[in-house]
């Protein structure tokens, strides 16, 4: 068919899914402070019976005045802001009552601060304000009961610009500013505490808010999902609304909650009973001289400073903890050999474990260790790797392992030479494929070998014995 032949809907249904998607984020993560925003009750409301972490303020009792705003929260706020590039408000920060009718929301209204941050960027992302405010209640739709433990704990919200243009682009960004937020240290360690909002539209159409999204995970799916909704409704010629819409993670799809509101929909008002927050200059240099570095302007240093590989920079830094272990390394071993070693076989067994640097018993100590022994003949690089298996599964240290084992390298060539002539014996197909041109057929012969010493030949010696023994 020509283009002129074309009908108009398949022109529509070409131009609707070229048209470019816009995404923004209101990002909400849990401040890891002891005590609430608003007054002195404690924040660690997971397994302990419901409303037993309360009082008159966080439940909203009448006549209940909130307390001066929890400082370590502020400083925790200014932190982050910080480490997002952002330029920190000095004139006074009020808190507004933000109201809204919902069972979580004890008083009526949610308390938000006016931005502390503003205009900073992240992976080229502009990042718009930083925000304090109070997290709800944990409201149960099913038996309608409340669980105030939760209400008044400190939020970091963190509003990005609509610089994000497609799901995977979305997914990108949240993993390094979970990495950011980790860095400093300031958000709850035990993780599952970030709830995201996201903006979406249709270059052209209404934008639509999904809330409910509770990982990376699944703001992934939800976008994919709403912009196939979003395209399949444009083609039909059939308008978005504009509205709130929420993931439910378990069918992956999205579903209308109510009609979007604007922001006078929520009646802003100044707090009266609390004043606002001011935020001096000594403050801020006295936080800078404290917070550590972020985790983008590490990766650059470290390709820098210690020369490595953009990938391998990135793998490194994903967690404070490995960053500050390689450094120490690359005090007595090459950045360049303890890069990949970090990366390649730290990382992967990490990854496999489902465990972070700091569960894994791992030190810089035990990494110059096994690296020193490979740099000197004593472990193959197969054995280094299970000693590093051996300290994460077992919680003991590198010789220990190295020594129980018996992962030091093999020396006497006779051991050597018998593992070959077995192996040899034992993989004659192999053999003759190699013999027969195929020469990745030996690498099969040079694993059965490695297989019978546990590691512990060199592959390069095995690889030039076998060639030495077939091509007599």
């Amino acid at each position: 068919m020509r283009d002129d032949e074309q009908s108009e809907s398949e022109r529509n249904a070409e131009r609707w899914i070229e048209m470019k998607v816009i995404i923004g984020f209101e990002i909400h993560e849990q401040l890891n402070t002891k005590t609430k925003l608003y007054c002195d009750s404690p924040t660690n409301y997971r397994d302990v019976p419901p409303n037993t972490h309360v009082c008159e303020v966080c439940t909203g009792m009448p006549g209940a005045k909130p307390y001066p705003v929890n400082q370590d929260a502020i400083d925790a706020a200014v932190e982050i802001a910080l480490m997002l590039n952002c330029e920190i408000v000095k004139e006074p920060i009020y808190i507004q009552r933000k109201h809204y009718d919902y069972p979580d929301l004890p008083s009526g209204y949610q308390r938000t601060s006016l931005p502390i941050g503003r205009n900073g960027s992240l992976s080229g992302i502009g990042i718009w304000e930083v925000h304090l405010e109070e997290d709800p209640g944990k409201y149960d739709p099913i038996t309608g009961k409340v669980d105030y433990n939760r209400s008044g704990v400190p939020l970091v919200e963190v509003v990005t610009a609509p610089e994000i243009y497609s799901p995977e682009d979305a997914r990108n960004f949240l993993r390094e500013l979970t990495k950011v937020l980790s860095y400093t240290g300031k958000v709850r360690p035990e993780g599952g505490t970030m709830r995201t909002d996201t903006n979406i539209s249709i270059e052209g159409g209404a934008r639509v808010e999904i809330k409910n999204i509770n990982s990376i995970k699944g703001a992934y799916r939800a976008l994919k999902f709403e912009i196939t909704r979003q395209k399949n409704l444009r083609k039909r010629g059939v308008a978005v609304k504009r509205e709130t819409r929420a993931f439910l993670e378990a069918q992956m799809i999205t579903k209308t909650m109510r009609v979007k509101e604007e922001a006078e929909d929520y009646r802003y008002i100044p707090d009266p009973d609390i004043p606002p927050l001011v935020i001096t200059s000594a403050k801020i240099e006295s936080i800078k001289k404290t917070m550590p570095e972020a985790p983008h302007l590490k990766e650059q240093r470290f390709i820098r400073q210690y020369g490595i590989k953009k990938d391998d920079a990135w793998a490194i830094t994903g967690e404070i903890e490995m960053a500050d272990a390689f450094e120490e390394v690359c005090k007595e071993i090459d950045p360049k050999t303890a890069a990949p070693f970090f990366r390649h076989i730290i990382k992967k067994k990490l990854n496999f474990d489902n465990k972070t640097f700091s569960e894994s018993g791992l030190t810089a100590g035990d990494i110059t260790t096994i690296l020193k022994s490979m740099n000197l003949g004593e472990l193959t690089a197969s054995s280094g790797e299970l000693v590093i298996r051996g300290i994460i599964e077992e919680h003991k240290p590198a010789l220990h392992i190295i020594e129980e084992k018996g992962l030091k390298r093999i020396t006497e060539k006779d051991v050597v030479e018998k593992a070959v002539e077995e192996a040899i014996a034992e993989n004659q197909r192999a053999v003759q494929d190699y013999l027969s041109g195929k020469v990745e057929a030996l690498n099969f012969v040079v694993g059965s070998v490695m297989r019978k010493t546990r590691g512990r030949a060199d592959a390069q010696t095995v690889l030039e014995m076998l060639k030495r023994k077939l091509e007599k």
